[in-house]
């Protein structure tokens, strides 16, 4: 980094930077996305003294303390004004880094203006508004540097969720209903495209006006300290009323460094400069599909010892400087603007990279911050991890996706029946396993390999929807799956590195989890969708979840339970009802922890019944079978009536079941009957229309490690098993070889009557059938009606 790079534009004197990594300065420690400043003055009296070397450290002010400490500059990243006063608005440090470095909330911020319509986040509930000022609402004179704040007009559902009338502390920034203003960070705020609806004065796009001065590539040269510097227009844009054009130096080469020059201080050139950018094209990227194909064959012409060509999705090793050496996986293949040599964009397993993916303003692949590596493709080696052996052994490389991701989406069609079996069947295939992913790897197997109940968590865009996420999510996972089968380990910890970030949570990289703690965070904090379920609680309000933990007293009666009597006795016992039908039911066994389970086996229900469990839904008799009107709960554990289902009666079967001596102490609750219900039938029996659910996907779990269990066709023995660590190749550092394999042997526990699979041992039964039996932790039904609607 040279030193003039480091000094980032001051229109008032001040140059602000924000801390990268934990700083400790005496007795005081400052977290990784501290910000501070320093002069200019004396920016350029450390750095600019022909007398004395180049300083290493630079002494700054902290904007949280105003105290004043020496930092090594290494650690520190320049920040213009205007995006400093946004990131001061972000209350926690590593959050407030995080968004330096992702970078796209921010620059639509950066672009937002009065008037543009907006989603924000009150007390985690998302509302519609509109911007109606953006500025500072703290007065102080003694501030070097104000956060800015997003001044909105809540609307819809929002109104009187705010909290203000456009005012703030006696100040009045903008006019609005009582109730219905707020002023929030940029981080809590979601910004919408700008329609020709939207009451705004958008800014203008100088390539647009005539007599441009200078365009995006053209070779301009302007003074830094007197010296001449010749560089690369990047970008051209315009803040307030003033034009910046945003440039790259020549004698910087690929530091990836870019400087922000006023319009009126940039010359354009009338020959092209003889440097490297001399031969940059706008139009350079990933080229022509054939082309991209020419280039990754004349790659085999450039790997050393007869490996195997390397092309996007090699695992690969890189040496760096000091013969460090990193390891990743290739996501882009290619030329850059202005290097001649054929280049890889490499993805690292660790954080020793300058980049997400961004060359010179454009980015050819998206990766977590300083993971993204640009380097010579000679410069890469195969990964020797893995490689095939002369044994025949599994090669990655022999599995990898061997074309370039679509850069519009993509969608293939679950997997059922024949095809199914043709394309997921058989070792590496499945999802890959590594460092604790099998909670992950079940939950993604289940959900999306043969069903499509949860595709719009794919494509459709939720109010807070995080889109890089989502397109990890069907790009290099649920694609993958259903297209040829397999998913590399890295794909699944790509996604794990998002939800570490977006989460706050430290331990997804590599901790094991529960499958319930990851579909939260990704359906509820990162995604955004609608909660799957919607209940209600003796007449209270509402409440949302997209996962159902079944709680329930130890249940003498029950020996071997099936999920249709769990379901409804742990309604029952909470006095819950469905609000509406589900399109997803996931449900949670009664087990706690890894160890502890409540029954030794569970049945699976093929279909569950949920008609009972509706709210306002019309009832059938359990006597007679005609509309029922009242509803018994302590009827239900008679074993008089039927082993399953609410015990609800018509009046007149009501009347005669309650006439028993032992019944009659009982307290029937009156039910309500849809009005197209009141009136009786010609044949004098009202036909209750049945709600029922289909199994997809069972989830088990043995001694810490999770695996799947999926239905792929309509017969009893259409079940596949699921294992993402099934096998391995290789010590420490070797990988996992997924697996999956048809259990058809588990139809022939389903058909067995109850008393003989209840005293059926498990260590006798065929093949992985005991697993589902008796490991069962997370029950998947869908209701393919209503996934129409959602």
């Amino acid at each position: 980094m040279t030193m003039t790079n480091f000094l980032p534009s001051a229109s008032d004197g001040n140059c602000y930077y924000i801390l990268t990594e934990d700083c400790a300065y005496g007795s005081k420690y400052f977290q990784a996305g501290n910000m501070c400043f320093c002069s200019e003055r004396n920016y350029l009296r450390n750095f600019t003294d022909d007398h004395r070397p180049p300083a290493c450290f630079l002494k700054v002010i902290m904007l949280d303390d105003s105290s004043t400490v020496t930092i090594n500059i290494e650690i520190l990243q320049p920040v213009r004004e205007e995006v400093a006063t946004f990131l001061l608005a972000v209350g926690g440090h590593n959050e407030r880094l995080n968004y330096f470095f992702e970078r796209l909330s921010l620059d639509r911020a950066l672009r937002a203006v009065p008037g543009q319509k907006v989603v924000v986040e009150v007390d985690r509930h998302r509302f519609p508004g509109i911007i109606r000022y953006i500025g500072s609402i703290y007065k102080t004179s003694s501030a070097v540097l104000s956060p800015s704040y997003f001044g909105v007009e809540l609307q819809g559902e929002g109104e009187n969720k705010g909290c203000n009338d456009g005012s703030h502390r006696g100040t009045e920034y903008f006019k609005c209903k009582r109730n219905c203003g707020i002023f929030l960070p940029f981080n809590k705020v979601l910004f919408l495209p700008i329609t020709d609806d939207d009451d705004v004065k958008q800014k203008g796009n100088l390539d647009m006006e005539e007599g441009v001065p200078v365009k995006v590539g053209d070779a301009v040269s302007f003074y830094v300290d007197e010296v001449l510097t010749r560089g690369v227009a990047m970008a051209v844009y315009r803040e307030g009323t003033q034009w910046f054009v945003k440039v790259c130096p020549e004698e910087e080469g690929t530091t990836d460094i870019f400087r922000e020059i006023p319009m009126d201080s940039v010359v354009k050139e009338s020959l092209p400069s003889r440097s490297l950018f001399s031969s940059f094209e706008p139009d350079v990227g990933l080229g022509p599909p054939n082309q991209l194909k020419r280039e990754i064959s004349e790659s085999a012409e450039e790997c050393e010892g007869g490996n195997p060509p390397l092309e996007v999705n090699s695992m690969v090793q890189i040496t760096l400087d000091k013969g460090n050496q990193v390891s990743g996986i290739i996501r882009w293949v290619g030329y850059l603007p202005q290097i001649k040599h054929k280049m890889a964009g490499v993805e690292l397993d660790e954080d020793k990279g300058v980049t997400a993916g961004e060359w010179l303003g454009q980015y050819y692949f998206h990766c977590a911050p300083k993971r993204g590596l640009f380097v010579k493709l000679q410069s890469c080696q195969p990964d020797v991890r893995f490689q095939c052996s002369h044994q025949g052994h599994f090669s990655l490389l022999d599995y990898g996706e061997q074309e370039v991701l679509p850069q519009t989406p993509e969608s293939f069609p679950p997997l059922r029946n024949e095809a199914a079996v043709h394309v997921l069947r058989g070792k590496m295939k499945g999802i890959q396993g590594h460092c604790n992913s099998c909670y992950m790897d079940a939950a993604l197997f289940s959900l999306f390999s043969c069903t499509s109940v949860l595709d719009s968590m794919l494509f459709k865009p939720f109010p807070l929807c995080d889109r890089n996420v989502q397109s990890i999510l069907r790009d290099e996972i649920v694609n993958p799956l259903r297209k040829t089968g397999f998913v590399w380990a890295r794909s699944v910890m790509h996604l794990r590195e998002q939800l570490t970030e977006k989460g706050q949570c430290s331990s997804f990289t590599n901790a094991e989890k529960d499958p319930e703690e990851f579909l939260n965070l990704i359906m509820h904090q990162i995604l955004g969708i609608e909660p799957l379920l919607k209940l209600q609680s003796g007449g209270q309000k509402e409440q949302d979840c997209y996962c159902y933990q079944i709680f329930m007293d130890k249940q003498e009666d029950l020996v071997v339970p099936d999920v249709q009597q769990l379901v409804e006795r742990s309604f029952l016992s909470s006095e819950l009802k469905l609000v509406e039908i589900p399109s997803c039911f996931i449900i949670q066994m009664p087990r706690f922890g890894k160890e502890y389970k409540m029954f030794s086996k569970i049945i699976p229900s093929l279909e569950l019944d949920i008609t009972d469990l509706l709210l306002d839904s019309p009832r059938e008799c359990c006597i007679c079978g005609d509309v029922a009107s009242l509803e018994c709960s302590e009827c239900f554990k008679d074993r008089v009536f039927a082993a399953t289902g609410l015990k609800q009666f018509c009046s007149t079967c009501s009347r005669q079941v309650h006439s028993h001596h032992q019944r009659k102490s009982h307290k029937p609750t009156r039910l309500h009957i849809p009005e197209e219900f009141h009136r009786r039938s010609p044949r004098g029996i009202q036909q209750v229309p049945r709600e029922k659910m289909e199994l997809f996907a069972v989830l088990c779990i043995e001694t810490s490690h999770y695996v799947s269990f999926v239905k792929y066709g309509p017969e009893n023995q259409h079940w596949m098993f699921f294992d993402s660590m099934a096998d391995r190749q290789g010590d420490e550092k070797g990988f996992n070889i997924p697996k999956v394999t048809l259990c058809p042997e588990v139809a022939k526990y389903l058909d067995l009557p109850l008393s003989v699979l209840a005293l059926e041992p498990p260590r006798d039964m065929d093949g992985v059938a005991k697993r589902l039996f008796c490991d069962a932790y997370m029950y998947m039904y869908q209701s393919k009606k209503m996934a129409l609607y959602k």
